[in-house]
């Protein structure tokens, strides 16, 4: 693949466009009047959203979506060339071929395009070429990346700062997972489960923890601090959590926070105050308090995320007072422990959690949200067979605030099943050090499950990247039907 984008007006065309993180760059594409198409086997409303400004969208993938702008560019290259000239212009209506790294090297379309002699980049080339065309802010690390940059772009739009945010989450604030601004600043989250987080050079860059979280891609953890080393250095100023010994011990941040007074961050915080409705603390910066932070995000690793806000609104020169009230307002991402609904005293809870640690702190924001004697039900569907074989023994001892356990099989996510593992011998293992746990292997009966098992008063916490989520609202909409009868 080819890295070098071209920003003077040749189209962009995307293969499976319907992605959180290619629907985000596609949309500020659009909205900056570049032309975009992109194709998706499964159209839902992120495509819908993209053809209300402009991008064509295809439901199949084939060769001849290459083709949308041809006759378009080629009457203007008519009007606006000599003859002589012609050979030239049809050569640049190819387009720019984007490519996530879910697309297989096999799919038709991709084919087509290295047939026609399309420029071809991957979903993160786009991406550095958007984060060198702004003053950026791209946030990195395992866990807390789309709350985090979420938080920032909302904390930078309050303040009236204005900037082009680019997340893996949907966020309210700005009906989706992209916003355009108008001003020099870009906000954006920058993965490292492909190893694509090396050609980010942004002006800040922020890394909120390491662990190895894909073993699809990565053996060992060495690997993965290799990459966050090589983007640390990339960045003109790095900020990061020292409460992670990996990021303090071998990448140095410029500018450290941590949740503790005494390790002498750059920012800290102290009279915590961890409650069901948010969190309160009082913020230092470099032995000198600036105030009290307030925020709605529930739990410890949410503080942290602030922190990191808060370092990077200093950074850009904000007052606290801004950056306070940004930050306090902040309702979070979707699938970010987002309330769903409650029906006969049952609370619907759906989250993205789906590493060992992401669940632990979940269910433990959960428990802290429970009231007494209310029943935290912890609904998990495994998310790669690569993931569930190496994390086993994590998984099985991360479901310590749940009262119950719901498993289901693993989501594969395109992975191949070697037959190593499945979500029965998870159950089996979460069942040695927690009970009790049930294992139900498809959505249809997880549901069923669900429908006799919930009772008044229960937080029903539903976890994972997978499609487990689908099923909440059929199980809402099957509650309230006996209510409807009885109205």
């Amino acid at each position: 693949m080819t890295n070098s984008v071209d920003f003077s007006g040749r189209p962009f065309h995307f293969i499976g466009i319907g992605g959180i993180g290619m629907s985000a760059l596609a949309y500020v594409l659009a909205k900056r009047q570049f032309p975009v198409s992109g194709s998706d086997l499964r159209p839902n409303h992120i495509t819908h959203k993209l053809e209300s400004i402009g991008a064509h969208i295809f439901s199949r993938q084939e060769a001849s979506n290459l083709e949308f702008f041809r006759p378009q560019v080629l009457a203007n290259a008519v009007v606006l060339n000599s003859q002589e000239e012609l050979p030239t212009a049809t050569n640049s209506i190819l387009p720019q071929v984007i490519c996530s790294t879910a697309i297989n090297t096999n799919n038709l379309e991709y084919k087509a395009a290295l047939e026609l002699g399309c420029p071809i980049l991957h979903r993160s080339d786009l991406l550095a070429a958007l984060i060198a065309d702004y003053h950026s802010i791209a946030v990195a690390g395992t866990h807390g990346k789309t709350t985090t940059s979420s938080m920032i772009g909302y904390m930078l739009l309050e303040a009236g700062l204005d900037p082009t945010i680019l997340v893996g989450g949907e966020v309210n604030a700005w009906e989706g997972n992209a916003r355009l601004g108008q001003s020099q600043y870009l906000v954006a989250e920058a993965d490292e489960s492909d190893g694509s987080l090396v050609k980010h050079a942004p002006e800040i860059g922020i890394i909120t923890n390491i662990e190895l979280d894909h073993p699809d891609h990565y053996e060992t953890l060495e690997e993965v601090i290799d990459i966050f080393q090589t983007f640390a250095k990339g960045c003109k100023t790095l900020i990061g959590s020292i409460d992670c010994a990996t990021v303090r011990d071998r990448l140095q941040p410029t500018i450290s926070y941590s949740l503790y007074s005494d390790t002498d961050a750059d920012y800290s915080v102290t009279n915590i105050d961890y409650r069901a409705d948010g969190t309160t603390a009082l913020v230092w910066e470099r032995g000198k308090a600036l105030g009290v932070l307030k925020l709605r995000l529930l739990s410890r690793h949410n503080l942290s995320n602030a922190l990191a806000a808060v370092a990077v609104g200093r950074v850009l020169g904000l007052e606290f007072g801004e950056i306070a009230k940004g930050i306090a307002t902040f309702e979070g991402a979707r699938r970010r422990f987002e309330f769903r609904g409650e029906v006969d005293g049952i609370t619907f809870i759906d989250d993205y959690a789906h590493h060992p640690s992401e669940i632990r702190a979940t269910l433990a924001a959960a428990r802290l949200q429970a009231r007494p004697g209310q029943r935290v039900v912890a609904i998990f569907q495994p998310h790669r067979y690569s993931r569930t074989l190496t994390f086993l023994e994590e998984f099985a001892d991360s479901f310590t605030h749940a009262d119950l356990v719901v498993l289901t099989d693993i989501y594969s996510a395109g992975e191949p099943n070697l037959g190593q593992i499945t979500g029965e011998h998870l159950a089996a293992e979460i069942a040695k050090q927690h009970s009790p746990v049930v294992y139900q292997p498809t959505l249809p009966s997880v549901c069923e499950f669900l429908l006799q098992t919930l009772r008044p008063g229960d937080l029903a916490l539903f976890l994972g990247a997978g499609n487990l989520n689908q099923v909440i609202p059929e199980i809402i909409t099957t509650l309230c039907e006996p209510a409807k009868a009885t109205s």
